[in-house]
Formats: C-alpha cells, structure tokens, sequence
C-alpha cells in the first residue's frame, strides 16, 4: 500500500483527501514508477473541478492528483519499448493515473529516461512547463529580433516561454501581477504590472506597431484584453482557451511524445529551460503546493517532494 493525494469527487479544495491504495498495475504501453519528484501545475485543480474530462483517464473515484512527474521505473506493461526497470524517468501521466503519489503509472510513449546532469526535481517541471513552452514557441516560428508578449509571464510555463524567447533573441515583454515582477525582470522580461497600470496602454508604448506575437497563459477577459495588440491575429497562441480561434488566433499544438520531453530536458540542462522553483513541498503538505499555484500566489514552479531517486 502506499499514500497518494487526490479527490474523491469533482469540487473545489473541499473534496481532496489523502488516502491509501495498492501500487498500480501497468497496462499496456505503461511504466510503474515510483514518484521522487511531482511537478504542480494548474492544470491539476481544473481537473479536481471536472473542466478537463478528456485527461481524467475514465477512472474511478477517488482519482490521484498530478500530470508529470519524474522517479524510478518499478516494472514494465506490455508493449514498452526504450524503458527498463530501474530507469530514472520523468514523464506525463496522461492515462489518469495521478502523480501526487509513492506510485503511479506513466505512458511509456509520453516518457522518456531522465539524461546525465539533469535533476529529478528540474526534471518533473518538464513535462507540463518545458514542453508547453517549446511548442508554442516552435509553433510561432519567430526570427530573431521579433517582440513577443507573454499574457501571464509569472509562472512556472510563463517564465519557461520567457526565458526560452531570450534564447532565440526575441525581445520580450510580458504582463503580471506585482508579485511576479523580479522574477520576470530577472529574465530581460519588460514587465507590464495588471495590477498597477493599463495594460493596453503600457504593451502598446514597449511596441507601437504590435507585437510580432502574443503567447496566452490567462485566458478569458485577460486574453481579449491583449489580442488585438497582435500585428496579425494568427500569431496569438493561447495555452489554455480554445476560444481563441474566435479571435482569429490558434490553440498551442502539443507534442507530448518522448522525443519532444527528450528535447526539453536537453534545453534544461544547457540552462535555457531551468525553471525557477520556488518551492519544493512533501507529500504530507501537497494541499499548501496547489493551494498555492490554484490562488496564483507563486512566481515559477512548485513541486511536491515524494522520494529519492535510487
């Protein structure tokens, strides 16, 4: 038996619970892994809240928080290809098996084995972050010198386009909260405080002429706010609004297979993807963890501390 965190129905922070249960059985195309490291991402309380049924996997309640996550492969399904027993892995767990547990069970095809150099903790912020930052950059396709406005430059994935935009010299500007300035600035991020100024007013001063590209992390009225500050609407890439097609923009388009979570750890480890964590949390204190991401409270990654790997 081991622990796990999660939710034993669809609801607010009401309904998760810790409670006990047997390891998981892989299923074909899975991996056992035992969890060092879960990446917290807020993705994990809109799934508690049933906005995301597609990526509940179907199963019964009560269902184990978590999308990604890095540890040690205990055993393998059927149809495994490229991972052994005793891997050090990190990966997604798209089939809903839950990540804010000892144990759980990854796709084998949405994992891959964590290289030489890379920690467990950076490790697990890939999957979601790392991977999301990638795509939507790679799917602007901007040359260098180009402006781009990050909407939500503050967390975990903001900060990941930020810091990956820089690497490609694109000049970048992004828009938060007070509390996520430094971390933003720290990065060469011209900052625009929602809080404290007209966003509209103060994006169009940093570019007159429009932004080659908007990236989205908001949604909602925030995202209308900043669309038409695109020089072509085709180039705002929203992460987690599909409305944003009525707006002439498009939804990022995610690869979530190995080869791309092999390409993102391979940026992390030569600097260009290594988020900055800014809290690492037990097992025993995951409610605080996504407390605190669910409340937009924190600038950067938060993760949830299970195990060591070995």
């Amino acid at each position: 038996m081991g622990q796990a965190w999660g939710f034993g129905r669809h609801g607010g922070p009401e309904v998760q619970e810790f409670f006990d249960r047997p390891d998981p059985v892989p299923g074909r195309g899975e991996v056992l892994v035992r969890v060092a490291v879960a990446g917290v991402n807020p993705l994990d309380h809109l799934l508690r809240a049933g906005l995301v049924p597609g990526l509940d996997g179907g199963r019964p309640f009560p269902r184990v928080l978590g999308m990604e996550a890095a540890g040690t492969v205990l055993a393998r399904g059927e149809d495994v290809d490229g991972l052994d027993v005793g891997d050090a892995v990190f990966g997604f767990a798209l089939t809903g098996g839950g990540t804010y547990a000892e144990t759980t069970v990854l796709s084998a095809l949405h994992t891959a084995r964590i290289p030489a150099g890379l920690s467990a903790t950076v490790a697990a912020t890939l999957p979601v972050a790392g991977t999301t930052a990638v795509d939507a950059l790679d799917q602007l396709g901007l040359p260098p010198g180009a402006t781009i406005l990050v909407n939500g430059v503050g967390g975990g994935v903001g900060l990941a386009i930020a810091r990956l935009a820089a690497a490609r010299e694109l000049n970048v500007a992004g828009t938060g909260s007070t509390a996520k300035r430094a971390a933003a600035e720290t990065l060469g991020v011209r900052f625009v405080d929602y809080t404290t100024e007209d966003v509209v007013a103060a994006a169009r001063e940093l570019a007159p002429g429009g932004f080659d590209g908007i990236v989205d992390l908001v949604g909602g009225p925030a995202l209308r706010t900043v669309a038409p500050l695109a020089r072509d609407p085709r180039t705002v890439i929203a992460v987690g609004d599909q409305s944003v097609a009525e707006l002439g923009g498009r939804f990022v388009e995610r690869r979530l297979d190995r080869k791309n979570l092999e390409r993102a750890a391979r940026l992390a480890i030569e600097g260009v993807l290594a988020p900055p964590i800014t809290a690492v949390h037990p097992l025993s204190d995951a409610p605080a963890a996504l407390a605190t991401v669910e409340h937009g409270h924190t600038a950067g990654k938060v993760v949830i501390e299970v195990a060591g790997l070995g």
